[in-house]
């Protein structure tokens, strides 16, 4: 043996030096088979050294075995046959990883029992005595490093240097296969954060729970698993599917069926709601399941499942369950399926809320607003309302339209200066007082100022602005319409030949002054005319360009006004078409004269 200097790819080192190299080599590699190579040829170089060996082991059960000679040439032998002939689970014990490697000595003519398959390899290459290194690298996790010598060597210093430089070359295996799997966590956790962000960013992308519930499953899919099932509870407590992908197209039907009826799948995401924790099955554990090698179909290739409760700001959402095809080692991991559970049900749990929460607004404006307008004789009446704002509180706009006690008919269109409950409470108090007086037959003027007395009584410290106009017919098919407006926009006349008029009327905002100054207007509808009332979300809506759409009235009323059904509704749908800014709802009601004599 050399134990001054060596030559290693043609050059000379000493053992110290050669040691260093391998030391700064273990910081850059990127496998453990690069740097097994490194290691095989710095044994090579030593003199009487005729073949070295690498085994991996999992447990008893042999990964792959490496053997290198000094002719340079290398073979690698990957198995999972079990357990070799005689071989001991090697020191130190589990949970003891951090302990120096141990050095067996083997006389190889007598045979290798304890020491297979490396002490064949090693005596395939005429070695008689052999050096084994065991050291771990995990809990289950082992290995073998082996050198074959021609014979024992005679100077014990020199099979004691022979070990110790075993010893050293193990260490640098284990400190490279540290830095290796703590470089490959530290990038598969880059990938998982990342996935996880964009993860989020598409989950919290839309506020319909359907379409996040979508979304969910398709994310995952094939990113996570090859399939996924989620399941939420229903109003009735049971845990229902509610959605499912497949990376094959042809299999989501199967996968959707199974998270419906099978009460095997059904027992399972039970078991992870009780538990509160992730739930991960393969291999045995499968027994039963309508997955595994011993299933038919699109079940057969699932190696593994697992099941993660979804909880939210306290609540049991449901479950996330994902179908793995790929083997068991790619299964993800419990830290990335707790972290996708856990933004998966924040995003449903918003989404639920917010879709609750929009239900409620939506039947609380439909309070406020009729549930029908009257049937006249003298006129059609045709209305629109829509939400633009997307904050969830009930807007101000409102309308309604009654016959008083003498047949004529009053039409209301007003709006209450901002959103929310004391929008609402406003609401409904001056549509309900409006409608009350005018069924009793007061005049349009007089009704808003005795509903500007209540606002003021109530103490409000908001403003309503309402117009109401009354049709009285003149027994000829015309329509005589007294209007008061109080701080509302001024409404519009579209005549029969297409001729749009402003209707100029004054007066000021209800629920600030004693005074409103109101002054009324009289004018006549011929048949065929019709009056078009509507709230500033008309008006106001802007363009990319920043032009009303007041500017463009005129010819849309012209256009959209017509002896149709969707009279109000096209002239509502023609300004959402125009507006890029703006957030206010809009209220549109139309009176059309039909001609019809009184």
């Amino acid at each position: 043996m050399t134990t001054a200097n060596s030559r290693i790819d043609g050059i000379d080192a000493s053992w110290p030096a050669r040691l260093h190299s391998l030391w700064l080599a273990a910081q850059d590699v990127e496998n453990v088979e690069e740097m097994a190579r490194h290691v095989y040829a710095a044994m090579l170089a030593e003199d009487d050294v005729l073949a070295v060996t690498g085994s991996r082991w999992e447990g008893d059960r042999l990964r792959y075995l490496r053997v290198a000679t000094t002719a340079r040439s290398t073979t690698t032998t990957t198995t999972g046959a079990g357990t070799a002939a005689g071989r001991p689970v090697p020191p130190p014990e589990p949970g003891r990883a951090a302990a120096r490697p141990l050095v067996h000595h083997h006389d190889l003519d007598a045979g290798t029992e304890g020491f297979a398959p490396e002490g064949r390899a090693l005596a395939e290459a005429g070695a008689h005595f052999a050096l084994e290194s065991r050291f771990r690298l995990g809990e289950n996790d082992w290995a073998s490093y082996s050198v074959g010598l021609a014979e024992r060597p005679r100077d014990a210093a020199v099979l004691t240097a022979m070990t110790a430089r075993l010893v050293q070359l193990s260490e640098v295996l284990v400190a490279s296969n540290r830095r290796i799997v703590e470089a490959r966590e530290h990038e598969r956790r880059l990938i998982e954060d990342a996935f996880l962000a964009e993860a989020s960013l598409q989950m919290d992308a839309s506020l319909d729970v359907q379409e996040t519930l979508s979304r969910v499953a398709r994310l995952a899919v094939p990113a996570v698993a090859e399939g996924c099932a989620v399941h939420l509870f229903a109003d009735l407590g049971g845990l229902a599917p509610v959605a499912s992908a497949h990376v094959a197209a042809d299999v989501q039907p199967w996968l959707a069926d199974l998270a419906r009826d099978d009460p095997w799948f059904a027992d399972l995401v039970d078991r992870a709601v009780r538990s509160g924790e992730c739930v991960v099955l393969s291999g045995e554990e499968l027994d039963g399941a309508p997955f595994g090698p011993h299933t038919d179909g699109p079940g057969q290739p699932v190696n593994a499942v697992s099941v993660s409760p979804l909880r939210a700001r306290g609540k049991a959402l449901g479950t996330l369950t994902f179908i793995y095809h790929r083997g068991e080692d790619a299964v993800a991991g419990t830290r990335l399926l707790d972290n996708l559970a856990r933004r998966a049900a924040l995003a449903i749990d918003t989404t639920t809320a917010y879709e609750q929460r929009r239900r409620h607004v939506e039947q609380l404006q439909r309070h406020l607003l009729p549930n029908a307008l009257p049937v006249w004789p003298s006129a059609d009446l045709y209305a629109a309302y829509e939400v633009a704002d997307d904050s969830l509180e009930v807007g101000g706009d409102f309308y309604d339209a009654v016959v008083d006690r003498d047949g004529r008919l009053a039409v209301v269109i007003g709006d209450v200066c901002g959103r929310g409950a004391e929008a609402a409470a406003l609401t409904g108090l001056a549509r309900h007082t409006l409608r009350t007086l005018l069924e009793d037959g007061v005049l349009p003027e007089l009704a808003l100022q005795r509903l500007n007395t209540i606002l003021l009584d109530q103490g409000t410290t908001r403003f309503v602005t309402a117009l109401v106009a009354v049709l009285t017919p003149d027994g000829g098919g015309a329509c005589l319409a007294r209007v008061a407006a109080a701080g509302h926009p001024s409404p519009l006349v579209r005549r029969k030949d297409g001729l749009v008029e402003e209707v100029r009327v004054t007066g000021l905002f209800l629920g600030v002054l004693p005074d409103t100054d109101l002054q009324p207007t009289s004018l006549r509808l011929e048949a065929g005319d019709s009056l078009v009332m509507f709230t500033d979300g008309l008006t106001e809506a802007r363009s990319a360009s920043g032009v009303f759409f007041e500017d463009h009235l005129p010819e849309a009323v012209r256009d959209c006004v017509v002896e149709e059904p969707e009279t109000a509704a096209g002239l509502v749908a023609r300004m959402s078409a125009f507006r890029a800014t703006g957030s206010d709802d809009t209220a549109v009601l139309v009176a059309h004269v039909k001609g019809t004599a009184g």
